[in-house]
């Protein structure tokens, strides 16, 4: 029996090279590879600036945390922030632990992203925009919010956008590469994901303030933010413009509360291996759902499949379940991986389906109906570039047996 996985990640020759490197060089925290990654994804995704931290998690509070410390930008702590109520918690989570207030607009049946028209009635019927801070959109699945209808509603009320492009390296939207069209964009490396590197995140912008705020905040708040420390070579800016007389370091001196965000060589030599070969992995992608979409269309009466679009980087292959009294997500998901095909249900409606959110729960019940939907009756399964010709055939067997056996045509 085969085994398709949601995603994969192969150790070749050229994996084993960059590790081995980091390895002979005998540096393994932020070094020169970690540099050499953000240099190449700012000019992939097409910013200014890339900055490394340890996980998407962590570029989503860093970059929070750089807005509130960044005085030129309104942002306040304890305001509300506009975003989507399906993705992975990671985004509500950073936002309740960074202190903010996560207000949910329902999501787009198709692309399962937040709807703009809805950003917009919200904003217009709030008690207060002074509550407000940002909007965080989240490019799902690899499919790109509306971006320019976003920003525009962000520049009518006066609040920042904050891209979460962790589902969707390579995406592009209008001519834009997803995380580059706000003031700044996370993004994660997670295994599964287009561009892996196991566990590793960043944070893309154009603005250099955010870039010094995000490099003091990975590294415990400290006073540096040089992107390498040059003290050994007696270069260090903040010991040359020093005028006091006690023994000053600023590696040890914190200007405000922080984390330990920061990365090791190890994620990013992995990372630049899995960059240079972006293009072929979208194109890889692409050509997987499109195949299987041809392949399951006689099973569209069942399963809504997923919208096909040559510029999204499809971190995988969702797919609704349209009728669930005549198939159950439950029962296809099972039947699916006794036939070793992994599967995932697509997150959940995060107010009103996730345990940790439940005091959310009366809020917002019957009020998201989409997202709640597709919380119950959605999910995904692998599309990643390893795949083979025989995989897809035996997916589209795979779900034409399982269909037929359940006695639904």
């Amino acid at each position: 029996m085969k085994h398709i996985s949601v995603g994969d990640f192969k150790i070749g020759a050229e994996e084993k090279r960059a590790i081995n490197d980091v390895l002979e060089n005998g540096r393994i925290s932020e070094n020169t590879k970690v540099r050499e990654f953000e240099k190449l994804f700012a000019e992939y995704i097409g910013t200014k600036y890339s900055i490394s931290v340890n996980s998407g998690t962590s570029a989503l509070i860093a970059g929070m945390k750089a807005m509130l410390h960044n005085e030129s930008i309104d942002v306040m702590h304890g305001t509300n922030v506009v975003t989507t109520p399906l993705t992975y918690i990671a985004t509500s989570g950073a936002l309740v632990n960074t202190g903010f207030n996560p207000v949910y607009i329902d999501v787009d049946m198709d692309t399962f992203v937040i709807t703009p028209e809805k950003i917009k009635e919200h904003l217009e019927g709030a008690d207060g925009i002074e509550k407000y801070s940002f909007i965080l959109p989240v490019h799902l699945m690899g499919y790109p919010c509306d971006m320019d209808v976003i920003n525009k509603i962000g520049n009518t009320y006066g609040l920042q956008v904050f891209e979460d492009s962790s589902q969707a390296h390579g995406t592009v939207y209008k001519g834009k590469k997803t995380g580059s069209m706000s003031l700044l964009s996370c993004f994660s490396f997670y295994i599964a994901h287009n561009i892996q590197a196991g566990e590793m995140g960043a944070i893309t912008t154009d603005n250099p303030d955010i870039v010094r705020l995000v490099r003091k905040i990975k590294a415990n708040g400290r006073m540096c933010d040089c992107p390498v420390c040059k003290r050994s070579l007696g270069k260090c800016p903040k010991l040359t413009n020093y005028k006091g007389d006690d023994d000053f370091d600023p590696r040890f001196t914190h200007e405000f509360i922080g984390y330990n965000f920061k990365t090791m060589e190890f994620q990013a030599a992995l990372g630049i291996t899995q960059l240079k070969k972006e293009d072929w992995i979208k194109e890889r992608r692409s050509y997987n759902v499109k195949y299987l979409n041809e392949g399951l269309e006689k099973y569209s009466y069942l399963l809504k499949l997923p919208k096909f679009d040559k510029d999204v980087s499809y971190i995988a292959y969702p797919l609704v379940i349209k009728n669930p009294d005549k198939l159950s997500r439950k029962k296809l998901r099972k039947k699916l991986e006794e036939k070793g095909i992994e599967t995932r249900p697509l997150f959940g409606c995060i107010p009103t389906q996730q345990p940790a959110f439940e005091y959310m729960k009366e809020e917002y019940e019957n009020m998201l109906p989409n997202a709640e939907y597709l919380g119950k009756n959605a999910f995904y399964i692998g599309c990643h570039q390893y795949l083979g010709q025989d995989d897809l055939d035996y997916i589209i067997e795979i779900f034409g047996s399982i269909i037929s056996d359940n006695g639904v045509h």
